[in-house]
């Protein structure tokens, strides 16, 4: 029989039987014109693809394989496989004549294992009580790979793919099978990976013929592949890189298919670190952060992948390296995709300079559905990059013009969030509520005159500073009320004003920058309220401790077992009256979060909230609470620990730092990689719980030490009861670093 014949039968045929028969002898001396590809192969009425979008059915998986009936249904959907297989590699031989005689006499040996491989399951598949039919069949092997162009198209989308992702799955099953009792199944899946070691292996040979040989195996097969497919349709469950070894994978491809991430179906939301948002509001595009804040912003680029989900994208300038997402992923982080993109003005002018041209990445988004869009903040940075995705959201609406929402920029104004504390300590409560509140215990919360007073003029800005001195607080902070944290705020700690200073507030006036003026008071105890606004209201995600250094610049975060819903031991610890002080906290809080919903909903704002607070001591010595520093309608350090924390044991806390290169020198280290090196051998990780392990103690560098210039992020667990009591946070409030 000539081979042509014999492929147009497994394509066209419409009867198992027909499709599975194996001639005795072939020959391929006439292999005749290409064959435009068909809609679908021909198959037996109830063995047609179902419907494309109809509901997807339920992959069985292993959960109830003692039951001889869903072993069936599982056999079923491998059965189908393998049937998609055999007809795409006849679709092949019909489609490229002009191939190699040698590739199509492989190809034709690959297919008769294929049908030799449906046979076997439809066999055991029956002897479990399952009919081949009798269940839905999928089509999407068929609509991923009949459309290609050329033989290397074959070989990336099915052998490098679909059937290297099948040395990850025959192997799990097998063990699954085994681990049941079922052991002639488990012996089928052991005969179909080592063949599909040989698959891979042929298909594998003639890519690295056929590809650029300038290019590694890796990049040639990512660029080879078209949406949808991706390489992660090309691992399964768990990656076997004993079975890759043996199909002539090399170490390289092996890693980076490791940490590859992307979505198979869900439609992923979209993040990007852009820490200068509020600084292009206050400054428009002209603001230009300094070098040390470019490079900053630089190392923690990648810092959304502990906010998001694996099928989420975040984009960065730079893929963090194979080596690092390898650390992350064993400590049990799920990895997302990272989609490369120069984003230059999301990290001001100076970078924008040094991005490079390609804006593939955005390109490639613009032609994907995506969920939603999540900056680390809203700005018109992140409205500028994000405006050419608007169109593909099924998860939001944005408007089409592009424009920045000005109700969001208020948000960020210091003043602002002056105002709601001041509204939140009336005197019986604030209309604003909706129900009226007892009068607030003086005992332990602050007055309005620890409040900030906005100014806008330079007699306005004297004034201010003169009411507060002469009711007695020396210190005084002027700040501008936006702006760039740790870089827009004076500190008068002299007993006159100086000229200098006096200059500095006159310039910022002039510029049209609000300025808000407050006492600076003796702080005891920072931490944060970490919030999300929902469509549905307001969400508490979890409180956690803060570290700041002598001028009250951020240092780390620090999170406690019940992190979630309570409001940090030792703050309370620091109250001995009232009594029921722990009770009268969760309240005040709870009006402040009825207060802050109606303004955010006002605002039309959803996303990410942090509330930044303290504990300080009066000129009496008594410790009281300015429940609301600052509110950042944004991603904060204090987030990402809480979305850290889901990965940590019950029972431990957790720490969160930034390092930088200053202290790392002064500890003893000349680089980040060898600081990384030591923690990693002083703290080595330990996990606890069965089945998903979560992290008991140890450390875990947060951006890639080898790539880090200006600071590393480092999370730290130990286990401990309370915050206070955690060696990592008596080590971190030990630290001169000033983030």
């Amino acid at each position: 029989m000539e081979l042509r014949e014999f492929a147009e039968r497994v394509l066209f045929a419409t009867t198992l039987e027909e499709k599975l028969l194996r001639p005795a002898h072939i020959t391929d001396d006439r292999p005749g014109p290409a064959l435009d590809t068909p809609a679908a192969p021909g198959r037996p009425a109830e063995l047609q693809f179902k419907a494309t979008g109809a509901a997807r059915d339920a992959f069985p998986g292993t959960k109830n394989l003692e039951r001889e009936s869903e072993r069936g249904k599982l056999l079923h959907f491998f059965a189908n496989h393998e049937l998609l297989a055999t007809e795409l590699m006849a679709l092949v031989l019909l489609k490229f004549p002009e191939a190699p005689a040698a590739f199509r006499q492989g190809l034709y040996q690959t297919l008769k294992d294929e049908q030799e491989h449906t046979q076997l399951y439809l066999h055991r598949m029956e002897q479990c009580g399952v009919h081949f039919g009798e269940l839905p069949v999928s089509g999407y092997f068929w609509r991923s790979v009949s459309g290609m162009q050329n033989p290397m198209e074959y070989v990336s989308s099915l052998c490098l793919t679909f059937e290297q992702a099948n040395l990850d799955f025959a192997r799990h099953f097998a063990q699954g099978f085994a681990a049941v009792g079922d052991a002639a199944t488990a012996k089928l899946l052991n005969k179909i990976y080592r063949d599909e070691i040989g698959h891979v292996a042929y298909g594998l040979k003639w890519f690295r013929r056929w590809k650029n040989p300038g290019e590694n195996d890796w990049d040639a097969f990512c660029r080879q592949l078209k949406f949808p497919l991706s390489p992660q349709r090309a691992k399964g469950i768990t990656l076997n890189v004993e079975g890759r070894r043996a199909a002539g994978l090399d170490a390289h491809f092996i890693a980076e298919l490791d940490v590859f991430s992307q979505s198979r179906g869900r439609t992923p939301n979209v993040f990007v670190f852009n820490p200068f948002a509020e600084a292009r509001i206050a400054h428009g595009k002209s603001f230009n952060p300094t070098a040390h804040q470019a490079q900053l912003a630089g190392d923690l680029a990648a810092l959304p992948q502990f906010l998001c989900r694996q099928d989420d994208i975040v984009l960065v300038h730079q893929k963090p390296s194979v080596s690092f997402l390898s650390s992350i992923k064993q400590a049990g982080f799920a990895l997302p995709e990272f989609v490369e993109n120069p984003a230059g003005h999301l990290l001001g002018n100076r970078a924008a300079g040094k991005a490079r041209p390609d804006a593939s990445g955005m390109a490639h988004l613009a032609s994907r559905k995506l969920g939603r869009l999540r900056p680390w903040a809203w700005g018109p940075d992140s409205v500028e990059l994000f405006e050419p995705l608007f169109g593909n959201l099924t998860g939001e609406q944005r408007d089409a013009s592009g424009s920045f929402n000005p109700a969001i920029a208020l948000l960020y104004s210091k003043a602002w969030s002056a105002a709601l504390l001041n509204k939140i300590l009336g005197k019986t409560g604030s209309p604003q509520l909706a129900e009226p509140r007892a009068p607030r215990d003086a005992r332990y919360l602050c007055t309005e005159r620890e409040v900030g007073a906005a100014v806008e003029s330079l007699d306005e800005a004297l004034a201010a500073i003169a009411k507060i001195r002469q009711r007695g607080h020396h210190n005084i902070v002027v700040k501008e009320a936006l702006g760039l944290a740790g870089s827009n705020a004076l500190r008068l700690f002299e007993p006159e004003l100086l000229e200098s200073q006096r200059r500095w507030i006159g310039h910022a006036l002039e510029k049209g920058r609000q300025l808000v003026v407050e006492p600076w008071l003796d702080r005891v105890l920072d931490f944060s309220v970490q919030l999300e606004m929902e469509g549905g209201g307001l969400k508490l995600c979890g409180y956690t401790g803060l570290l700041t250094d002598v001028r009250g610049q951020f240092q780390g975060n620090h999170a406690a077992p019940g992190h979630q819903k309570k409001i940090p031991a030792d703050l309370i610890a620091l109250f001995p009256e009232p009594p029921d002080i722990a009770r009268r906290l969760h309240a005040l809080y709870a009006d402040i979060f009825e207060l802050l919903e109606k303004e955010l909903q006002s605002a039309r704002y959803l996303g990410p909230i942090g509330i930044d607070a303290f504990s300080y001591r009066d000129a009496e010595g008594i410790v009281r609470l300015k429940p609301i520093v600052e509110i950042n309608p944004r991603y904060t350090m204090g987030r990402v620990t809480i979305e850290l924390m889901k990965q940590v044991a019950p029972g431990s806390s957790g720490l969160f730092r930034l390092i930088s290169r200053k202290q790392a020198r002064a500890e003893g280290f000349e680089d980040f990689s060898a600081l990384a090196r030591s923690w990693a051998e002083r703290f080595p990780l330990r996990f606890q719980g069965e089945p998903a392990a979560r992290i008991r103690e140890g450390a875990l560098c947060l951006n890639d030490p080898g790539h880090a210039q200006t600071c590393l992020a480092l999370f730290q667990v130990t286990h401990a009861a309370g915050m206070g009591a955690s060696p990592a946070a008596r080590t971190a409030s030990n630290s001169s670093h000033r983030a």
